[in-house]
């Protein structure tokens, strides 16, 4: 049974843990609000390009002068799985459904006889990974330093798997990210972005409209592939931003819960061990009293 200095000194520091936890928590609800505004302003502009895309790629997809970003190599051997993750932990189960995610489709491809190459964004995912399947891994993109996700680092990032894929290093990319729907829910996303993939909604649809291009669809679809990559990539970071401070904030909030719970139940355990001593104590002078 624990002794009065015990408990006390479990109780201070389960207090301390639940400051750490609420100032955490609080932090996160501040930059989700930035996060999440960001993320559904770029939506917009994303489906819009998707719409665009669509139509553009419906037309031209099928004929011999589709761009390579669009066609492909005609091959599907060689897969780039870009994994992106936080740098940070304390976020949930944020980095653990788009890792799961991930090891799926490795272990899928794989039994299908299929190569592997992994390109990992935050150290979180990358962790998770290397000891299974850390042979795979072929570059890793350091985000510590960003405070704000740009435009900047998301068309660096498309930049670099562009690079890859013309020198033939891969066949398919396809990318994993958290899409942001609530502060508790969060969608894994498998999104392929090289040879470029455009499902439109419908409704939004360009197909249909009466839309001259100049000098040729064929040209301003290969001037616009390389940027809809990048605004994929652009978006998924958004939307991973956006989660990770919804699942930290939801965690920590959790965590701040489970604190106060474990410290009323302390003070129980403190205040009934505390009468127990007293107790014990006027037995023992009660008894030294008769027995003189």
């Amino acid at each position: 049974m624990p002794s009065l200095k015990d408990l006390k000194n479990r109780i201070e520091s389960v207090k301390s843990t639940r400051k750490i936890t609420k100032a955490m928590q609080m932090v996160a609800a501040a930059k989700l609000r930035r996060a999440q505004d960001a993320a559904e302003n770029a939506r917009p502009y994303a489906e819009r390009m998707q719409a665009v895309m669509s139509g553009l790629a419906a037309s031209v997809g099928a004929t011999d002068n589709a761009p390579r970003l669009l066609a492909g190599t005609g091959r599907d051997q060689v897969h780039l799985l870009v994994v992106m993750s936080s740098e940070r932990g304390l976020c949930g189960g944020f980095n653990t459904t788009i890792v799961r995610a991930a090891r799926h489709k490795i272990e899928e491809l794989l039994a299908a006889g299929k190569t592997v190459k992994i390109l990992t964004v935050g150290k979180k995912g990358r962790e998770q990974l290397k000891r299974e399947f850390g042979q795979y891994f072929v570059a890793h993109v350091d985000m510590s330093d960003v405070k704000r996700v740009g435009y900047d680092r998301a068309a660096s990032i498309a930049q670099n798997l562009r690079d890859r894929f013309a020198d033939g290093e891969f066949d398919v990319c396809t990318i994993f990210y958290n899409r942001f729907v609530s502060v508790v829910t969060q969608e894994p996303t498998v999104l392929q972005v090289i040879p470029a993939v455009f499902d439109a909604d419908p409704e939004q649809s360009d197909s249909g409209a009466p839309y001259d291009y100049e000098p040729s669809e064929e040209g301003v679809l290969a001037d616009l592939l390389p940027r809809a990559v990048a605004t994929q990539i652009f978006t998924a970071l958004l939307e991973n931003a956006a989660s990770e401070e919804g699942s930290r904030m939801s965690a920590m909030d959790n965590a701040t819960r489970n604190a106060g719970e474990m410290i009323d139940k302390l003070t129980i355990q403190f205040n009934r061990t505390r009468q127990a001593v007293i107790t014990n104590e006027l037995i023992e002078i009660i008894s030294g009293a008769e027995a003189l």
